[in-house]
């Protein structure tokens, strides 16, 4: 089998004895777990190590493979220049990768490196395949003759096999499991022994008293995918709600499904070796090993069976819409597809107007329309005050908008249609308060306003945003005012979300 083992690991670098010093000991299963990851490497002595990490260049719509000869790079960043490790590339592989995904025109490839210096989620499992193989301590020290001195900041180690750095992207879970396909593809092709490594933490919002503070959804994330890790339920990991992965601030996942398809079609003896979350942060180490031979395992065919789950998730979702929502949806639809826009109730099938609430129907107030596809906003656009005779009016002309002037996003094609996920918040008047105090971000919108009609707007209850402070200082940006400038005034409004 060209993938011979898969690892998920984290990447705090404090558990690199120059950086956390005694503190690391406050997370020993997890250095343990990570220590007989590197022997399980080293014993099976690959030719090429494959790592994708968060924290290589991430792009939205681009998923990066590092070009050239190699790489190195230490933890100066943490404290700790003394330690670090050179990455020579595995050049044929990258490009036949890149090839191949230009041909079937999977958004990944070579381009737009930002930083060549290998990160802290490539340099973390390094340093633990580097100890496996017997080439430095635990603290990194250098053993024998591996030492390669050619930096003047410190001791960079050169591992034995060659490596293949990826990124992630705000791209689908389709399209992350692809690439691993891909990976699968060439190891077979090249005839490479390939041991893929996930870098990646779980959730970020395990405790009130950790760095980034506490969600319900930090603790729930971190169980879904512990689960997966344990039943090699790959399918949990790319059907993983959205909304859940985004307030549990996790760090990993599409690394996750990119392993996911470098398994694609195999089956595996899974293995949880490790889970702990003493800062806060969740840290879990797992191990893939594939069984059997080479023929195809058809209950593994992910990519299928997500497909299917995809469409029945979208189909369930639209049968559930509101009808307001709907309404967004025909519009937008509608201007799309054929050109035509919906100016109101006149314009609208009769089934759509007659499933509306009459306060509904007859109100006249501002609106949001947002759209989401594969968990990530695609366009949000509305009016704070009702610009038109009716909600409808208004709710019609958003969705266009939203679709198709929104400055962030290219308009909407006829192809992304079905993937859109819509909502629409109805705003009630807004009021002015007389400072922060009066803001809640999960119940309370928040209009800052500045001399010169400059204005910035952020709904209530949005994934991610936890904090008043955090709330205004969005709001602010999008409006190019500093909270501290003179004149600055704060307004406060309600939504009534329809999904």
């Amino acid at each position: 089998m060209p993938i011979v083992a898969a690892f998920a690991v984290p990447h705090p670098p404090l558990i690199i004895p120059a950086v956390g010093g005694d503190r690391v000991s406050e997370i020993q299963a997890t250095v343990d777990a990570y220590a007989e990851v590197g022997r399980r490497i080293a014993a099976l002595d690959p030719d090429t190590l494959v790592i994708s990490s968060p924290h290589t260049a991430m792009y939205l719509d681009y998923l990066h493979i590092a070009p050239g000869s190699g790489a190195r790079g230490n933890f100066a960043r943490f404290g700790a220049p003394e330690v670090g490790y050179t990455a020579t590339y595995d050049e044929p592989f990258v490009d036949e990768l890149a090839c191949v995904a230009s041909a079937e025109e999977l958004p990944a490839g070579t381009l737009g490196e930002r930083e060549r210096d290998l990160d802290w989620g490539v340099l973390v499992p390094l340093h633990f395949v580097a100890r496996g193989y017997g080439l430095v301590d635990d603290r990194g020290v250098p053993q024998g003759t591996s030492e390669d001195r050619g930096g003047a900041q410190g001791r960079y180690v050169r591992l034995p096999c060659r490596v293949v750095r990826l990124g992630i992207a705000g791209l689908s879970p389709a399209i992350h499991y692809r690439l691993g396909q891909l990976v699968q593809q060439v190891a077979a092709k090249l005839g490479r022994r390939v041991v893929y490594i996930a870098s990646g933490d779980l959730s970020h919002k395990l405790t009130a008293d950790g760095p980034y503070g506490y969600a319900p959804e930090g603790p729930a994330f971190d169980q879904l995918v512990c689960k997966a890790f344990e039943q090699g339920d790959f399918l949990s990991l790319l059907a993983a709600d959205p909304a859940l992965c985004e307030r549990a601030a996790e760090c990993g996942l599409r690394s996750f499904q990119i392993m996911a398809g470098a398994l694609d079609r195999t089956e595996v003896a899974p293995e949880l070796l490790s889970y702990e979350g003493p800062f806060g942060v969740g840290y879990g180490i797992a191990c893939f090993i594939p069984q059997g031979t080479e023929s195809a395992c058809s209950e593994r065919a992910l990519d299928e069976r997500y497909a299917a789950w995809h469409e029945e998730h979208l189909a369930a979702t639209r049968a559930a819409e509101h009808p307001l929502v709907r309404i967004a949806r025909y519009s937008l639809e509608s201007f799309v597809r054929d050109g035509v826009r919906i100016n109101g109730g006149h314009d609208l099938p009769a089934d759509l107007l007659g499933n509306l609430p009459d306060e509904i129907a007859c109100g006249k107030q501002g609106a949001f329309v947002s759209l989401k596809k594969d968990g990530q906003l695609r366009g949000c656009i509305g009016t704070i005050l009702p610009t038109r005779e009716s909600l409808v009016e208004e709710v019609c002309a958003n969705a266009v908008s939203a679709g198709c002037r929104d400055p962030r996003f290219d308009p909407v094609t006829t192809a992304e249609l079905p993937e859109l996920i819509y909502d629409v918040d109805v705003l009630s008047a807004p009021e002015p308060i007389m400072g922060p105090s009066e803001l809640d971000p999960a119940r309370y919108g928040v209009i800052v306003s500045a001399p010169g009609g400059r204005r910035g707007l952020l709904l209530p209850n949005l994934d991610g945003i936890d904090t008043v402070a955090e709330q205004l200082r969005i709001a602010a940006r999008k409006g190019g005012i500093d909270l501290n400038e003179p004149g600055v005034s704060l307004e406060r409004f309600t939504v009534t979300r329809y999904l």
